[in-house]
């Protein structure tokens, strides 16, 4: 086996985990937790301001990353200053029963 067959099949090793995680994660748990985000995101996770984006129907892996990338402040620029605040004391449980909530949750808002 050569390293492009390790690469290939790594990559086939994470995309199998992808869905443990997000099974693992706990929508009442994140419901509970948004409240906070409700401020901005609207409370059913649509937004009655412009600058302020709609997560209700947002991929999981999505918001995860995003999320992620926040706390970790690799997000710059818009309210990353704001968002950084909010996902600092966020924990990988927190961050993905948030992102399953808001994926579980109609993109439409109805």
């Amino acid at each position: 086996m050569n390293l492009k067959h390790f690469a290939v099949a790594g990559l086939f090793a994470l995309g199998a985990a992808a869905p443990a995680a997000s099974m693992a994660a706990d929508v009442e748990a994140g419901k509970a937790k948004a409240g906070v985000c409700a401020a901005c995101h609207g409370q059913n996770g649509i937004s009655q301001v412009p600058v302020y984006p709609n997560l209700a129907g947002q991929k999981e892996q999505y918001l995860v990353a995003s999320l992620k990338a926040y706390k970790a402040g690799q997000r710059k620029g818009g309210q990353a200053p704001v968002m950084q605040g909010q996902a600092t004391g966020l924990s990988d449980d927190d961050i993905a029963n948030l992102a399953a909530y808001y994926a579980s949750l109609p993109a439409g808002g109805k």
